[in-house]
């Protein structure tokens, strides 16, 4: 017996950004936390940009198991080599990737006010998603591969994406307007 068959990311995907969408609402409506129209806008914003990061590392999740399914093994599919296996394209698309994220922390959290925070929790959340698509790969026979150089670029794309925000603060009129979208 064989199981072969594709999980699209708006089966996974629409139903968690509604529910997002959802819990912003109630928090509202319960008067747990209030937020303002640009507040809003920036959770809305953000939440979009999350489903685009999460379709574009994860989905469409090939299903293969059973009797066609991939022969090679699992830890082949893992590059620990960094930077010589490096693919050029990838790599400079992985950081574009995560340019966003790093403009969008200190906005999201007044925490994350430092460069090494910021490489932390980028750092962290790229691990995650390199080990999501390895435990896919093992349990579903997805093709998707884990790559170090994926980790390196995503925390320089989130780095930079900080460092320009942080740039980008220095100008008056830029500060006033991040404190309306500040949560």
């Amino acid at each position: 017996m064989s199981i072969q068959y594709t999980i699209e990311s708006y089966y996974v995907l629409a139903p968690l950004f509604l529910i997002f969408l959802v819990t912003l609402l109630g928090l509202t409506k319960l008067k747990i936390k209030r937020f303002t129209a640009l507040q809003y806008t920036l959770l809305v914003t953000f939440g979009f940009y999350l489903l685009a990061v999460f379709h574009l590392v994860l989905f469409p999740i090939d299903v293969n198991i059973g009797l066609y399914v991939n022969q090679t093994p699992w830890y082949k599919h893992i590059n620990f080599i960094p930077i010589l296996t490096i693919d050029i394209k990838s790599f400079i698309l992985n950081i574009i990737m995560l340019v966003p994220l790093g403009m969008y922390l200190p906005l999201l959290n007044p925490k994350y006010d430092s460069t090494k925070k910021a490489a932390k929790l980028v750092l962290i959340l790229s691990l995650s998603i390199e080990v999501i698509q390895m435990v896919i790969g093992i349990t579903l026979g997805s093709s998707r591969s884990t790559d170090i150089n994926d980790i390196i670029a995503n925390t320089l794309g989130g780095v930079l994406g900080f460092l320009i925000m942080n740039k980008l603060m220095q100008a008056n009129a830029i500060q006033r307007l991040a404190a309306k979208f500040n949560l």
